[in-house]
């Protein structure tokens, strides 16, 4: 997604630039993010993805009454906030202090806090098989270049048998513009050019940056890290549902899928 005074490019990047892009883009925007999307999201309620799919109904966790969860990327905390009051055993964490610090703000306004911890997906500060379960809605897989070192990190801290569930934008959406409306039905990028999305500054740093992975390499990344896939979803979009995010919104969302949630598990 474009950001204002901003440079849009394809490059490749290192993972301490793509982490430093990351850390300085969701630092910068923690606040206007929250006033852009708190009202959907809510303080406390478990939202996987611009569709609304909702993990109180949805249930992709299974039951979370007792279980140890990690939420990574957690940006400020939302869906550990709501775990918390599932009575789980919940820490979270993320490479933005500002969002963390956010966090506490919805922390205090709703009286549920939330374990949190700065830290990047590629070095997870818990010990190995610490959590049943980990769960990831956007955050840090989209932004590592190494999805199967990130992923082998989270199968190190997951229990034997343990359960992991991320959404992250749906790979065909990479080819088509970053628009809602129909002139976004178009194919523009080819599918298969893993090229990143980045963002650069006036200095040319990048401030901002998104990889791209076909569903074949997401694919290899879980198995490659040791995962044994259950589930694909594809969220089809909801009647009625006219909240636009970026390039998701009503027009593209009946026709072409936004996300995909990713289900697996450590045998």
């Amino acid at each position: 997604m474009e950001h204002e005074t901003v440079v849009p490019q394809r490059v490749e990047l290192t993972e301490a630039e793509t982490s430093q892009a990351s850390r300085t883009y969701w630092d910068s925007a923690a606040d206007d993010y929250l006033a852009e999307h708190g009202e959907f999201l809510g303080d406390d309620r478990f939202i996987w993805c611009p569709e609304g799919v909702d993990e109180e109904q949805a249930q992709l966790l299974g039951p979370v009454k007792g279980r140890r969860i990690l939420e990574v990327g957690a940006g400020a905390a939302q869906c550990s906030r709501w775990l918390v009051t599932q009575a789980a055993d919940v820490y979270a964490f993320d490479i933005s202090v500002e969002q963390l610090r956010v966090g506490r703000t919805l922390d205090r306004r709703t009286g549920t806090a939330v374990r949190t911890v700065a830290a990047d997906a590629l070095r997870i500060p818990f010990r190995t098989g610490s959590f049943d379960s980990v769960c990831s809605a956007f955050g840090a897989l989209p932004f590592v270049a190494d999805a199967e070192a990130a992923l082998t990190e989270i199968a190190r801290v997951l229990k034997p048998g343990g359960l992991l569930v991320f959404s992250v934008t749906h790979p065909i959406r990479w080819s088509m513009p970053d628009d809602p409306t129909p002139e976004g039905l178009r194919i523009t990028q080819s599918y298969f050019d893993r090229t990143p999305y980045v963002e650069v500054d006036a200095d040319g740093t990048p401030v901002y940056a998104e990889h791209h992975r076909t569903i074949g390499d997401w694919i290899r990344a879980l198995t490659g890290a040791g995962f044994v896939i259950d589930n694909l979803l594809e969220p089809e979009w909801p009647a009625g549902h006219d909240q636009v995010w970026g390039g998701w919104g009503p027009d593209r969302g009946r026709l072409v899928p936004g996300t995909a949630i990713w289900s697996a598990h450590r045998p």
